[in-house]
């Protein structure tokens, strides 16, 4: 399983983004996928989250800004990011996390750039 994140950029204070995390293998429709971030000297935080079945949960700090969504045909799920705002500024990873009866799973992608300037 790979993951490879696209979409980071520089943008203004109040812009938008969207990121996408195109995953290769089979195991895509039967993991939950997250976006999570991190900023230099701080532990990686989960900013977003999707089950296999869709249903979702974020952040405190993006909730009604972010939104989490799955293209199960394309393998590729994705975080649309409005309303940005300079703490939002930080290296965004997205991660596949797989359940089975052998146990779970995490696979990382390398992350993906984000700068809100003010």
């Amino acid at each position: 399983v790979q993951l490879q994140a696209s979409g980071g950029g520089l943008v203004q204070t109040g812009g938008s983004l969207r990121l996408s995390c195109a995953v290769s293998g089979s195991t895509f429709s039967i993991s939950a996928i997250g976006w999570y971030r991190q900023v230099p000297g701080k532990q990686r935080e989960l900013v977003a989250r999707i089950s296999s079945g869709g249903n979702t949960n974020y952040a405190d700090s993006v909730k009604g800004r972010f939104t989490i969504s799955r293209d199960n045909a394309k393998s590729t799920a994705y975080l649309q990011m409005n309303s940005l705002k300079p703490e939002d500024t930080a290296v965004y990873f997205c991660n596949l996390e797989h359940k089975s009866i052998w146990g779970t799973r995490q696979y990382w992608g390398q992350g993906t750039q984000v700068t809100v300037s003010s």
